[in-house]
């Protein structure tokens, strides 16, 4: 084995294995670097209500002076539900059902009674971003669970309490605050506690659980039966698929917020990730050549040597173990530099992904460093082959 050795650094060239090793470093920090930088971001968009976890549309119908006659109907029917559950771009539909009933809502903010018509809609929970701990109602409680829009505290503080003169109002103070709430229909009229337990930034509604829409609109309902819905709630994980664009406008359905824009934000959010990791293959496939094609100079080199340890009885594979042994370190020396660097680089930018979520946690680097140890075997083992089928060769050409 010593003796092989020698015969490698005979020849070894310093520049050409720097060559190597830059091109290397290169392609190998900039892959692990996206796929890093990746997995960091997820975290932050990964919320119940990101679209990272698929798309949620809530869809309507147009409405059109006939309805404003009271010549057509916004509501949707149960074909048009069942068809819309059996399109391929839906995972799942959801119905959101409103109160059939007049609702007033009071509140004292700084001194001053405030006192407006209000209205209820409720989903099923698993349409929900919120996780409430108390979104549960018991049939007759005077007390309801209550999810607004977090735009509606926005509105409130941005817009109304500035131009008032009130005191702004932080979400944990919002989650406080305690709403009289006064319901009339049916020929009866009570009052109820409304609690604020939530602020959902998917839906664009007063929510309350489902279990009180149902037994208040019995209570207090016209009783005409159950209404159909004017509104529904669609998840899907294709969210800029063309097809639901056209699906869309086939039937004059409108999606509200058009949340498709976030979808459009995370394909490209994909799409650049792996552009760069592209990149940086690019450059991992350059060095692997490199350093290939410096072995094979090498091997070109001494040729005559190893033909004649060939003849001498050496066996092709121990002929190639030092150039196979070579190729395996610099490939792990590339990738623990490469590690090094991701790693310097990840505490230049964690900071600022800590600054846009508070309690943030990012990734670990665990499935980076394993898909880096997988990049470099696989080069390791490419290079090996190459190396031993040329040393075999040499041995064929001789006899």
């Amino acid at each position: 084995m010593r003796l092989l050795w020698k015969l490698l650094r005979c020849h070894l060239s310093t520049a050409q294995m720097v060559g190597f090793a830059l091109a290397g470093l290169v392609g190998m920090t900039v892959v692990l670097g996206a796929l890093q930088a990746y997995r960091d971001i997820v975290p932050i968009l990964d919320q119940p209500d990101s679209f990272l976890r698929g798309d949620y549309l809530v869809l309507s119908k147009r409405v059109s002076a006939f309805n404003t006659l009271g010549l057509g109907n916004s509501d949707f029917t149960a074909e048009e539900v069942d068809d819309l559950r059996a399109q391929s771009f839906v995972r799942e539909v959801g119905a959101l059902t409103a109160a059939d009933y007049r609702i007033t809502g009071s509140v004292g903010v700084g001194g001053i009674n405030l006192s407006t018509y209000l209205f209820f809609e409720s989903v099923p929970d698993r349409f929900l971003d919120v996780e409430p701990a108390e979104w549960n109602y018991e049939p007759g409680s005077r007390d309801i669970p209550i999810i607004i829009p977090r735009n509606y505290v926005n509105l409130y503080n941005y817009g109304f309490a500035r131009s008032q003169g009130l005191p702004q109002i932080s979400e944990g103070i919002f989650r406080r605050v305690s709403l009289g709430i006064d319901i009339a229909g049916n020929g009866r009229a009570e009052q109820f506690r409304g609690r604020i337990v939530g602020l959902s930034n998917r839906l664009n509604t007063i929510l309350v659980p489902d279990a009180f829409i149902r037994w208040s609109n019995e209570r207090f309902g016209t009783g005409t039966g159950e209404k159909l819905p004017a509104r529904v709630i669609v998840e899907t994980d294709r969210p800029v698929d063309a097809a639901i664009s056209d699906y869309l406008a086939r039937k004059g359905y409108e999606a509200e917020g058009d949340r498709r824009d976030d979808g459009k934000a995370t394909r490209f959010l994909q799409l650049a990730a792996s552009g760069v990791a592209g990149v940086g293959l690019a450059f991992s496939a350059m060095s692997f050549y490199i350093l290939l094609l410096s072995i094979f100079l090498l091997l070109q080199k001494n040729s005559d040597k190893l033909e004649t340890l060939l003849l001498l009885g050496y066996a092709p594979a121990r002929v190639a173990k030092p150039y196979r042994m070579l190729t395996f370190g610099l490939n792990f020396g590339v990738l623990f530099a490469a590690l090094l660097a991701v790693w310097l680089v990840r505490l230049s930018y964690l900071p600022s992904l800590e600054a846009l979520q508070e309690g943030y946690r990012p990734a670990g680097m665990g499935v980076t460093l394993l898909c880096g140890i997988g990049l470099a075997l696989l080069l390791s083992l490419l290079n090996g082959l190459a190396i031993r089928r040329k040393i075999a060769g040499l041995g064929c050409g001789k006899r």
